[in-house]
């Protein structure tokens, strides 16, 4: 059977991380996510699993215990998990993010502290920028550090949509400070928080309350964080000064958006699979599916988004790689593949049917698993923004 998304110039170790991981999702991710997702239950199997493999420390340093591999391999590997279960890829997003920031902004004792371990997946990161009163206007964060007479901070307030809130041992969370500028953006700052993992108060001050409970994107924790005055000592300020916690935030969500990118790209793939194998299956009037010419553009049509998606998050990561500034083409990738995503998705859906609708059939977890693409590391209309906002400045009239 031939496969879509194949990519081109890959290394000899490129090509064989991306072979581990492809065997490794047909053996032991795609026969278990779909109980394991409407049990809502972790899969703590696979993750063990990609702890193994190296996934958890793909793109940490090898001076530091990991893989030392690019943004591309990763992003190829993170679709290839996708394809499998997309809350597996939410697993590592998260954790990959933080290491990304330690790696590019953290002090160097803070690298040696988290960087080996987190390779490991001994820690485990998370990262909060969200709360209750705000989505994308992150100048609008309440959260505060307040500076005591020791040095260290209390930190006071409540946070949302924690990825891996629970399983994991360290929060990079962004807060208020009265240190820094006054612009808005410049008194912000990411503390490296530790904790226990699970529910309750994992540590003084700070309670995990549970799960959120979600319409898909199940299995992976999503929980709230609640600070009650938890106190953190100066050496947990990323970067060691307070002020910059705003741009560090960025720069690891721009490349959570080649992730979130990839992720879509996994599971249009998979959609795509489902659909053409179904429709050679289903019979209506006296043959193949597929062999009616409504179904076959269908196909033709998702196969097209798929392959163009993938192009557009390659084109993003490489870009990063060579240390270009990608905001647009992250942006682009992102909203890209979260809406090509959602109609390869809902295509297959279509060709399924009545069975699609059926909990006994992949299609239905597929179906609302790619709505979350869609918000995920940034709206729809803020990608758009961030792209139009950028083309005005490129294409400015001149006098």
């Amino acid at each position: 059977m031939g496969r879509l998304c194949e990519t081109e110039g890959l290394s000899d170790i490129q090509t064989e991380i991306l072979k581990a991981v492809r065997s490794f999702v047909e053996d032991k991710i795609l026969p278990v996510a779909t109980e394991l997702e409407h049990a809502d239950e972790y899969p703590t199997e696979i993750v063990e699993g990609l702890k193994e493999l190296g996934i958890f420390g793909l793109m940490i340093p090898e001076e530091y215990g990991g893989l030392g591999e690019s943004l591309l391999t990763y992003a190829l590997a993170v679709e290839e998990i996708a394809r499998g279960w997309m809350s597996v890829s939410g697993v590592i997003n998260t954790h990959f993010i933080v290491a990304y920031m330690l790696m590019h902004h953290g002090t160097e004792e803070q690298k040696q502290k988290y960087l080996p371990r987190m390779a490991t997946g001994e820690v485990r990161g998370s990262f909060s920028m969200s709360e209750p009163g705000l989505g994308s206007d992150v100048s609008a964060i309440k959260t505060k550090a307040v500076k005591d007479a020791d040095g260290g901070y209390a930190i006071t307030g409540q946070k949302m949509w924690l990825t891996n809130g629970g399983s994991s041992n360290l929060i990079a969370v962004l807060v208020r400070t009265d240190e820094g500028a006054d612009s808005v953006y410049k008194n912000m700052t990411t503390f490296l928080v530790e904790k226990e993992p699970g529910f309750g108060e994992t540590a003084p001050g700070l309670t995990i309350p549970g799960k959120i409970d979600k319409m898909g994107y199940k299995g992976v924790d999503t929980t709230e964080a609640i600070f009650e005055g938890h106190r953190v000592g100066a050496e947990q300020v990323l970067g060691g000064q307070p002020g910059r916690g705003f741009y560090q935030m960025m720069d690891g969500v721009e490349v959570g958006r080649v992730n979130v990118a990839a992720r879509a790209c996994g599971i249009a793939n998979r959609a795509f699979e489902l659909g053409i194998s179904y429709s050679q299956q289903r019979e209506t009037f006296g043959k193949p599916i597929s062999q009616h010419q409504a179904i076959l553009f269908r196909l033709a049509e998702m196969a097209t988004k798929v392959e163009a998606a993938h192009a557009m998050m390659v084109r993003a990561a490489r870009l990063k790689d060579k240390g270009e500034r990608n905001d647009v083409e992250a942006g682009m990738a992102k909203y890209l593949a979260a809406e090509y995503c959602n109609e390869v998705v809902e295509a297959s859906f279509r060709i399924h049917g009545g069975y699609g609708y059926s909990k006994e059939y992949e299609i239905e977890r597929l179906y609302r698993e790619s709505a979350f693409m869609l918000i995920g590391e940034g709206t729809a209309d803020i990608q758009k923004m961030i792209i139009g906002r950028s083309l005005l400045k490129d294409y400015a009239l001149k006098g």
